[in-house]
């Protein structure tokens, strides 16, 4: 599974601070799961979605979706 927060991020000209402040998921976290170092929970998913007005399933890519 891809996630899609830094393409969905970067359509909407969201800063990584601007997502932040928004979500009050931190800089650090948001940029890991970008990184694909980290994977976002569900609840993380909500939050940056809803901070971009867009679903969940937009902010990630699977041959399962």
């Amino acid at each position: 599974m891809k996630i899609l927060t830094w393409q969905a991020r970067n359509d909407k000209n969201v800063t990584l601070v601007r997502l932040s402040q928004k979500t009050g998921i931190s800089k650090s976290t948001l940029n890991n799961i970008e990184n694909g170092r980290v994977h976002p929970t569900i609840k993380q998913l909500e939050a940056i979605a809803k901070a971009l007005e867009m679903r969940i399933s937009d902010l990630y890519d699977s041959e399962y979706k």
